[in-house]
């Protein structure tokens, strides 16, 4: 590791699928060049027939000689119910929290589940049935564990897929299972999409942030204001980093204070218009971005 990495609190990286038919390690080396410094290799549902141990061999084959770390392993299912899907997503969770050690990473991140079409309330009790054995399995690893805020539609009445998307959820999460490697993925994007204000929730709740993911939304307030939020509009995209209505360096600056050193990974694939063919454009926008309201280049401080 570089001395300029070693002054690097927080790293700004990206996701990369690492599902059946992806090739994470092929994927990471082209784009590593561009100067990302970590990566969460995601699976989406379940993790299937991967086979975790080659492509952990094979990732740190291509980052072996880089400053690059791999800051997370992910899954995105709903572990809560009984159908077969979701014995697999819950499956997952266990082989993630088994194998991540072999990326010299420490943490699996993912949705809570929920139990479809009921309240946020309703899946509490399934919730800690499901993870408090998966805590302690990671406890025992040191392993920590983050949910990440997203809603997939869902509201506090109905959903399918995860209830920690509010911070009533969270109080009453960390209040029923209230152990230290249990935490959040956090990013403002969700919590915009709700018309949450991002920053105060993140200065409340920072300590229990594990892993950020770059993604930011912009808010169409004159829309919202003409046409309200249940209309025929859009009033809230999903954004790149650099492109949202987010204040990053206000973001990275609360970070700072709570002393996280951990990464901020660009969720990309949601830009209404850095996609497609603008998809890696709009990307290391993002990452030079973050980098700028990181401070920039580390210099060091004559003697």
């Amino acid at each position: 590791m570089s001395e300029k990495s070693k002054n690097i609190n927080i790293r700004i990286g990206t996701l990369v699928s690492a599902g059946k038919g992806s090739d994470p390690a092929n994927y990471i080396k082209q784009i590593l060049p561009y100067g990302f410094e970590s990566f969460s290799l995601t699976f989406w549902g379940i993790v299937g027939d991967v086979d975790l141990k080659q492509m952990a061999d094979e990732v740190n084959e291509v980052i072996a000689d880089s400053d690059t770390v791999i800051s997370s392993l992910a899954i995105f299912g709903n572990p809560l119910e009984e159908k077969p899907a979701d014995l697999e997503a819950r499956k997952g969770w266990e082989e993630l929290i088994d194998h991540v050690k072999l990326l010299e990473a420490d943490i699996v991140a993912g949705f809570t589940g929920r139990i479809r079409g009921e309240p946020i309330d309703k899946s509490l009790s399934k919730y800690k049935e499901v993870f408090e054995p998966l805590a302690k399995r990671a406890q025992d690893k040191g392993v920590r564990l983050a949910f990440e805020n997203c809603d997939m539609e869902g509201t506090w009445k109905s959903g399918d897929f995860n209830i920690a998307h509010n911070p009533t959820a969270w109080e009453m999460m960390f209040d029923i299972l209230p152990m230290d490697n249990i935490g959040l993925e956090w990013e403002p994007c969700h919590q915009m999409v709700s018309l949450i204000d991002p920053i105060p929730q993140l200065r409340k709740w920072v300590d229990k942030v594990f892993h950020v993911h770059g993604k930011d939304a912009t808010i169409a307030w004159d829309i919202i204001k003409e046409y309200g939020i249940h209309g025929p509009k859009e009033f809230v995209w999903h954004r790149t980093p650099g492109f949202g209505d987010s204040n990053w360096a206000d973001i990275i600056t609360i970070l700072r204070q709570a002393n996280y050193k951990g990464t901020i990974d660009i969720e990309g694939f949601h830009d209404p218009v850095y996609r497609n063919e603008l998809e890696m454009t709009g990307q290391v926008q993002g990452l030079n971005y973050l980098k700028e309201c990181r401070g920039g280049d580390f210099v060091p401080n004559p003697e």
